[in-house]
């Protein structure tokens, strides 16, 4: 099995690859990737998104735009005045209350989902898309829902999602402990052997 270093170090080369950004050689199937790591270097993955985003651009000219889930969420909340209603219903009604509102809120899986909307109204001059903050928009978006939304907007570009758990091709296992749900349209970006 490979180390995550030599994982991460396959990156670069495989995302700035012609056939990559063309989606060359997908059995007609949409460009969506995961890179799956355990979650224990979630900090170093972060780290080296962000050296792989400004090493693309500099070196290969890519356009890579991240959407980091749990950002979103925030920004979407805080630009419809709902982040701070979210903080007081927390206090008064716990956790589970303000994911079913948030969930409400952000319209998931609907035809207007403002997550989806959010996202493509930033995808113009993007040649390649990294969807990180899986781990810490969980509960209240799942990967495999959010993957299933975006495929009807993102079909230029390559997606990678950055995935703190494991993904065999089949099935998403957040944080190596909670299945996700059977996802299999995605294919692995670096394999583990």
């Amino acid at each position: 099995m490979k180390d995550i270093y030599h994982r991460i170090d396959e990156i670069l080369p495989k995302i700035t690859d012609d056939n990559f950004r063309k989606n060359k050689g997908l059995g007609n199937e949409v460009g969506f990737y995961i890179f799956d790591y355990n979650p224990q270097y979630e900090l170093l993955i972060r780290d080296r998104v962000r050296f792989i985003k400004e090493k693309a651009k500099k070196s290969y000219n890519l356009n890579i735009i991240e959407f980091d889930l749990y950002e979103v969420i925030l920004e979407i909340l805080d630009s419809k005045g709902y982040l701070q209603k979210n903080f007081h219903i927390e206090e008064k009604k716990g956790s589970e209350q303000v994911f079913t509102a948030t969930k409400k809120t952000l319209r998931l899986t609907l035809d207007n989902d403002l997550v989806v909307k959010y996202i493509e109204q930033r995808l113009e001059g993007t040649d390649i898309v990294f969807l990180t903050g899986i781990g810490k928009a969980w509960p209240i978006i799942r990967s495999h829902t959010i993957l299933n939304n975006l495929h009807r907007i993102v079909e230029k570009q390559p997606l990678v999602m950055f995935f703190p758990g494991d993904y065999d091709g089949g099935t998403l296992m957040l944080f190596n402990l909670f299945k996700d749900d059977n996802y299999y349209r995605a294919f692995p970006l670096v394999y583990k052997y």
